[in-house]
């Protein structure tokens, strides 16, 4: 989401673009929060980060998200707490993650999808 506010090049802004541009994106709550919390952020993409349907966390969501994490640490893997909500999200709800982030693709052979 970073990189699409920041009107950055690349296949992931540019499918985030025509999503946003046919109302089919869906953001996990957690992008919502991370992109929220540029403080330099002008209103007017404030506004529109809003305007976004969130994903719903499904019954033990939080449980899931934490056994996520705990077994990519345990293997070794890089497993940021915002990272693992982010792919729990979208694994909860079989859709896929459009990122930029190489950082995801531990998360694959949990069931996370990458566009």
């Amino acid at each position: 989401m970073q990189r699409f506010l920041r009107d950055d090049r690349g296949s992931d802004v540019d499918t985030i673009a025509e999503l946003a541009r046919t109302d089919d994106l869906l953001l996990p709550p957690v992008v919502l929060t991370e992109a929220l919390s540029d403080h330099m952020l002008p209103l007017s993409l404030v506004v529109r980060i809003q305007s976004f349907p969130l994903l719903e966390f499904h019954d033990g969501y939080w449980e899931r998200a934490g056994t996520l994490r705990a077994t990519l640490r345990r293997d070794g893997l890089k497993a940021k707490l915002a990272d693992c909500l982010i792919a729990q999200s979208c694994i909860d709800h079989d859709i896929p993650l459009i990122t930029y982030d190489r950082d995801f693709r531990h998360f694959v052979r949990a069931g996370l999808q990458l566009a």
